[in-house]
């Protein structure tokens, strides 16, 4: 809900009136005010409101919101030092985090959420109420904004809601002449109608009808002695004749003028602080003892235009906006410019290097005391400040001021540029941090070639953000020729890094290579200089450029890439290090933990971005695991979160192993829908091709025993490669082809050398079929050691449910036709897995292949999931483990027989096979067994 009138209409009253009935209602109250102090104070309604929770006391479970915490310590001071990695943490991010606090914080009580004067918050915080507007339906929070109605981006956003149906609009009118007269009756005690006519038509001139005024008003009548209370009730005197206060501004200086000199001077420059004022810097300059400052603003007079702050402790706040503008009014030009400059000054002294929003105070206060380029430098330092908290717009502002105060100061003005680049490309203003290219001679006269070189380089990554790469190569072009030939190693390792990044994206086969040797060249001088941020990206590059063709150098790379962000705290660097730490360690040995530990890290350092990162590459190995209940329902998390937050990168990732998922499971028509989802997104399917046909096709394939349509897509996995080298694994080139290769024989033992001696071979994942393909290999020579390379091939497949058994299934063919092996045993246990799996045309092809060989087929019907893994791989059926349940009562046959309605013939037949299939020497042996197997569902089990 928004109250929207002019100021000093009352909206804040009725908040407050809100705030009370929340209270009697046992909610949560958080209540903020938009920034009243300095131009631009990002995030500040926020965090008034977010601290004003903390100060109830009421405890809250903070754990539960997760990796969203770290991100409220932008917010909240109390829980630590926000992350330094600020631009892994978008403004969506922050807002989903406010979110699920007031859901938290609102839990089984509900949540009131005021924010006073909506019209002086900036643009990251209106962002985030929007976010809030759109989200707060499902749960219990109530949203109450005040807006002064002056047209403003605030009053849109509140007209949006309302006529979206997503908030409610109240329009504050002022008050007609008989309301007027209601108010001021009840202020002097009396029935409206006791009221003087002469004072309702002063009052009435003076406020038009505007409550803050009439009460400002009235309160300068009865001062200046124009309105006395005598015996027959309130009167008017002969001077409301002749002395008309016509105007506040006239009623204020009326009051002013009845301050002391030095009170006027400690209200003239807590004004120019603006409403809220902490006594320290008034104090400062000034010149009075703390004692003395506070009688000031103690006094009888003083304390009808300031109180206290009830939000920020030892601070004070003006009873209104109108009051400041008064005073600000009363001062002369020349009065308040040396005022701007003498308060500037305290807020130095009482606040070395200006922290937080004091940075932009003084930055206005340099520009109403006439000195633009200490303001402009100001400004500049307070937008780089604004970015690294991650509000990119807010940046944009204070920068764009930087720009304009700095025109006298090339080299300054430079320095504003640079920010505002990453600021317009954060902001997503690609367009025109482009058009930046137009002033750049303007910018660079005076400059070195190094600077303007610089200029030129963050252009080209905002065009890597962009996905322009041809407007992005212009630029490292145009840095190139104005450092020269023979440039520093350290002017050109930064311009190595950004090509680099283009290149890749540049068709062609050559182009891997020529990145990897920009990347590398980048990263040497990085290392020596050092340039450790410059560093980190190129090793972090290099690792993925290397993974495919050499895993330890890659890794080692990476380890490289974590240590210099350790040693040069860059933790945002640190985490994505290990988050690709964990995705090569998952992809050589199958496990999962340094990816968990990278998750961790990224959760525990608001990382949201990295956390869906790691979470994005876990999903891909429970994939591989045959874990594919917590694959889906892991995508489908991601996908949610990432499309809500706008994570456009993640979320495709995360759709495309959506159709390797449906590959693995056998299922086609999920497959396509998923690919379709994927390329809707703007998925890119020519360079994740490979994958597509080798990873997520090919075992469609031959999960639908349709193994000539698996080779066809292995060799469009391996073509696709060949003509677009990428940075994948996993595609079929050291695995799944060298097995199918082997089957059909089209591999020979001297291609099966070479592919394995490849480094990249030793992934794990492509080990086993790579062993599997061996195994074939030696069986169709002859060698008795194919039976033991195919337990070889299963001890590395471990983790890989499904591979493993397909494996299987393949191989227990090729020995079943070769005479060589335990084709039997092994189409058994594929059989076992296809049917609990539900991949009926494998478990079909499974059955066949083993009643083609002689071998005895488990029925299968009804109950089979039920039996413990072990009786079913010996052979037990159904009927066979109904039997064996009740032996445990040491029943005989026949009231075995009259309990499953079985003749008894059929009974002794069940248990005889059941003596067989255990290996049990005899029907007793095998009740003891039985009871043994069942005693959790024996009477009396608990106690024996």
């Amino acid at each position: 809900m928004f109250l929207v009138g002019e100021s000093g209409i009352g909206k804040s009253r009725l908040a407050a009136a809100a705030a009370d009935l929340g209270f009697a209602a046992d909610m949560r109250l958080l209540r903020g005010r938009g920034s009243a102090i300095g131009p631009m104070v990002p995030y500040r309604s926020l965090t008034e409101a977010l601290l004003s929770l903390l100060r109830t006391g009421d405890p809250i479970d903070v754990a539960a919101l997760g990796p969203y915490r770290p991100i409220l310590a932008r917010l909240i001071p109390d829980w630590g030092d926000p992350p330094a990695e600020a631009e892994s943490a978008s403004l969506v991010i922050l807002a989903e985090a406010v979110l699920r606090l007031t859901g938290l914080a609102g839990h089984e009580r509900g949540c009131l959420m005021i924010l006073d004067d909506l019209q002086d918050a900036d643009a990251e915080t209106l962002a985030v109420v929007e976010y809030l507007i759109d989200n707060l339906d499902r749960q219990p929070t109530m949203l109450l904004g005040t807006i002064r109605a002056d047209q403003c981006p605030a009053l849109d956003l509140a007209r949006s809601a309302g006529q979206r149906g997503t908030g409610v609009l109240i329009e504050l009118d002022r008050l007609d002449r008989a309301d007027m007269r209601r108010l001021v009756g009840s202020n002097l005690g009396v029935r409206a109608e006791e009221v003087p006519e002469p004072a309702v038509d002063l009052l009435w001139a003076g406020s038009a009808g505007n409550p803050f005024r009439i009460e400002e008003l009235l309160g300068g009548v009865i001062d200046g002695g124009l309105l006395v209370q005598g015996g027959d009730g309130w009167q008017v005197t002969d001077e409301l004749h002749t002395t008309l206060p016509a105007t506040f501004v006239r009623s204020m200086a009326t009051r002013v003028d009845l301050l002391g000199p030095r009170t006027r001077d400690v209200l003239s420059v807590a004004a120019v602080l603006g409403r809220r004022f902490p006594p320290a810097v008034v104090q400062a300059v000034t010149g009075l003892d703390y004692r003395d400052l506070l009688s000031h603003l103690h006094g009888d007079l003083a304390t009808q235009l300031v109180a206290p702050d009830g939000h920020t402790p030892d601070w004070y706040v003006f009873r209104h906006q109108l009051i400041v503008e008064a005073l600000l009014t009363l001062l002369s030009p020349g009065e308040r410019a040396r005022l701007a400059h003498e308060v500037a000054d305290g807020v130095e002294r009482v606040y070395p290097g200006l922290p937080g929003e004091w940075c932009q105070l003084c930055a206005a206060l340099r520009v109403d005391a006439g000195d633009p380029v200490r303001a402009g430098l100001l400004f500049a330092e307070s937008g780089a400040r604004a970015l690294a908290q991650g509000a990119a717009q807010s940046a944009v502002t204070l920068l764009d001021k930087a720009w304009d105060l700095l025109a006298h100061d090339p080299a300054a003005r430079a320095a504003a540029l640079e920010t505002q680049l990453y600021a317009l490309a954060e902001a997503g203003l690609i367009d025109r941090a482009l058009a930046v290219v137009g002033i750049l001679d303007q910018v660079g006269a005076g400059l070195s070639a190094q600077r303007r070189a610089r200029l030129h380089t963050r252009i080209a990554w905002v065009a890597v953000h962009a996905g322009r790469v041809a407007d992005g190569l212009n630029q490292v072009a145009a840095a190139r020729a104005l450092i020269g030939p023979d440039a520093a190693a350290e002017d050109t390792a930064p311009i190595d890094v950004v090509a680099a990044h283009l290149e890749m994206d540049v068709p062609g086969p050559g182009q891997m290579r020529k990145a990897e040797e920009m990347a590398r060249r980048a990263a040497v001088v990085a290392e020596a200089v050092p340039l450790p941020a410059v560093a980190c990206q190129a090793l972090q590059l290099l690792g993925a450029l290397t993974r495919p063709r050499d895993p330890e150098e890659a890794t080692a790379l990476l380890e490289r890439s974590r240590s210099l962000a350790v040693q040069h705290n860059l933790p945002i660097w640190e985490t994505h290090a290990l988050v690709r730490l964990g995705h090569d360690g998952a992809l050589r040995d199958g496990s999962i933990d340094r990816l968990e530990q990278a998750r961790e890290q990224a959760s525990r350092f608001g990382a949201v971005t990295a956390r869906y990162q790691a979470e994005v590459n876990i999903a891909l190995q429970l994939i591989l695991r045959g874990d594919f209940d917590a694959a889906g329902t892991l995508i489908e998390q991601v996908v949610a979160a990432t499309t809500r937050l706008k994570l456009l990168e993640t979320t495709q990732y995360m759709l495309l192993y959506r159709a390797v998922l449906a590959g693995h499971r056998g299922r086609r028509r999920d497959l396509d829908t998923a690919l379709a989802e994927f390329h809707h997104r703007g998925g890119d399917q020519a360079q994740h091709a490979s994958r597509v046909h080798g990873l997520a096709r090919a075992f469609c394939a031959l999960l639908e025993e349709n193994p000539d349509l698996a080779r066809t897509e292995l060799a469009s996995s391996l073509a696709a490669e060949e003509s677009n080298p990428n940075m994948f694994q996993l595609t079929g080139r050291y695995g799944l082809d060298l097995l199918l290769g082997a089957l059909s024989g089209e591999v020979d033992w001297t291609r099966y050398d070479r592919v394995v001696a490849a480094p990249a071979s030793r992934l794990r994942w492509d080990r086993q079929f790579a062993v599997f393909a061996r195994a074939v290999l030696e069986g169709q020579a002859g060698h008795a050691e194919a039976t033991a390379t195919v337990a070889e091939a299963l001890a590395i497949g471990e983790p890989y449910a499904m591979a493993r058994h397909l494996g299987l299934r393949l191989v227990g063919e090729a020995a079943l036709a070769g005479g060589w092996g335990e084709p039997v045993e092994w189409l058994r246990a594929a059989e076992e897995y296809f049917h609990t799996a539900e991949v009926p045309a494998v478990a079909g092809a499974c059955r066949s292949l083993m009643r083609r060989s002689g071998a005895k087929i488990a029925q299968r019907r009804g109950g089979i999931d039920e039996i413990p893994v072990a009786l079913r791989s010996s052979g037990v059926t159904v009927r066979e483990y109904e039997v064996l349940r009740l032996l445990v009562k040491r029943l005989g046959n026949r009231e075995i027989a009259d309990q499953l309605h079985l003749s008894q013939r059929t009974v002794e037949k069940h248990v005889s096979s059941l003596i067989t299939k255990t290996g049990l020497p005899n029907r007793i042996a095998l009740s003891k067994f039985a009871e043994g197997a069942f005693a959790a569902d024996t009477p009396g089990a608990a106690s024996r």
